[in-house]
């Protein structure tokens, strides 16, 4: 019956408002006698009734909005809070944008593979790393090639000596089960692969551009060239 109590008790609590919410008050809701104003440009206004920090907010179309609900008193600032809410949720999406994921790409071949199946694994080995990601290398050992781990560690070492210049080992390789796993790291962190990667499409971007601008350029001036070429009509004999 207790534990029915406080559920209930903690039930009504949220119906009356005091549910914890991520946005702050702002004009009417603010609940307090007196504020710490902080004005438009971010200027110490002072310890001011409420009535009035509202009263500055009508008189410069702004909104009073509580910055510091913990403080005594709380601090509130004037400001646009819809401009305010607009840009904060730019600012969180070009952060999301920015944000680098580690991620762990899986390439799995044969002891025995053939060189062109070899150099495709290698080409997606290169540009796995190119991105900034790991690759997890797996060797598969089938039948009697499990007597003969040597082949899949000398494929792995060829295979790092390969891509050296765009990732290094940072799993050695070792054997599991009936298979051999080895992990290259990227030299390149994410967020600069990122970066390269926006730039060059940027690049591209701008290299079809110009290449359209000159197209049409070259269009417009042989126009006046066809006209110049065209032949004089003779005057009809009489």
């Amino acid at each position: 019956m207790r534990r029915y109590a406080a559920v209930r008790q903690a039930v009504a609590w949220c119906y009356r408002g005091g549910s914890i919410s991520a946005e702050p008050r702002i004009n009417d809701r603010i609940r307090v006698p007196e504020v710490r104003l902080v004005g438009p440009s971010g200027e110490q206004v002072g310890i001011v009734p409420l009535a009035k920090a509202l009263e500055l907010a009508q008189e410069y179309d702004l909104d009073l909005v509580e910055v510091a609900a913990t403080a005594r008193p709380p601090v509130c600032k004037l400001m646009d809070y819809g401009k305010f809410k607009y840009e904060s949720a730019m600012k969180a999406r070009e952060a999301r944008k920015n944000q680098a994921h580690t991620v762990i790409k899986e390439m799995k071949l044969r002891p025995k593979i053939d060189p062109h199946d070899y150099d495709t694994k290698k080409g997606h080995v290169v540009r796995f790393l190119k991105q900034g990601d790991k690759v997890k290398i797996t060797i598969m050992f089938r039948g009697r090639e499990q007597s003969r781990p040597e082949l899949g560690f000398r494929l792995l070492q060829r295979l790092a000596s390969d891509v050296e210049d765009l990732g290094f080992i940072e799993s050695n390789p070792k054997q599991d089960g009936r298979n051999m796993i080895m992990v290259l790291g990227p030299h390149k962190k994410k967020t600069e692969a990122m970066a390269e990667a926006r730039e060059a499409q940027a690049a591209r971007k701008a290299g079809r551009q110009g290449s359209s601008d000159a197209a049409s350029q070259g269009e417009t001036a042989e126009a006046p060239a066809d006209a110049a070429e065209a032949p004089a009509e003779t005057p009809s004999e009489a």
